[in-house]
């Protein structure tokens, strides 16, 4: 297979027409249809403007009055008819229903608290715990030591319920800190 040389080739030259250059001359057809479209609305543009102009103060040909009906009043007392019997018994038997209440405990779960992060130098965990200052929530950085590196984690509470640590969780991500989590406090 013989090798083709493309550099000693020519380039074809405007194989496609630029998109952002525009033909200004119009095709032959639709020029007759432009001409048809402006004579129309040249004639009935100020036809329906002449209209809604003639008919804007006259008055409806025909009125309709309302009608008018008499009401006779009388004096006749309409009895309601007796309530019938009813087929269940539940109604009898709320009435006399008597409601146990049971004993029962609210368990408390303990105390939360938020981690936004863990960081392995404690200038990255500042700079987190800066960034949470600004929303105007307090961090703290507690430094955890494990067998083969040292962590420093960012964190927030203590929090007495979880619905407290939620709320400054939802603050924090609208502030654009999104990595926090809520871990019961050990």
């Amino acid at each position: 297979m013989a090798h083709q040389d493309y550099v000693s080739r020519s380039r074809v030259k405007n194989k496609k027409q630029s998109p952002y250059k525009k033909n200004i001359e119009p095709a032959q057809g639709s020029s007759l249809k432009i001409k048809l479209i402006s004579t129309f609305l040249v004639i009935a543009l100020p036809s329906f403007g002449y209209l809604l102009w003639s008919i804007k103060d006259k008055q409806p040909a025909v009125v309709i009055a309302p009608k008018i009906i008499k009401v006779k009043k009388t004096t006749e007392v309409v009895e309601l008819p007796e309530l019938p019997q009813e087929k269940w018994t539940y109604v009898d038997d709320l009435k006399s229903k008597q409601v146990e209440v049971g004993q029962y405990e609210v368990k408390k779960k303990g105390p939360y608290k938020m981690q936004c992060g863990s960081f392995r130098t404690r200038k990255q965990a500042e700079s987190l715990k800066a960034k949470i200052a600004f929303t105007g929530l307090e961090a703290q950085v507690g430094k955890s030591v494990g067998s083969s590196s040292t962590w420093y984690k960012v964190y927030l509470g203590p929090y007495d319920k979880k619905r407290n640590a939620e709320k400054d969780k939802h603050k924090l991500k609208n502030n654009a800190i999104h990595a926090c989590k809520i871990w019961g406090w050990d």
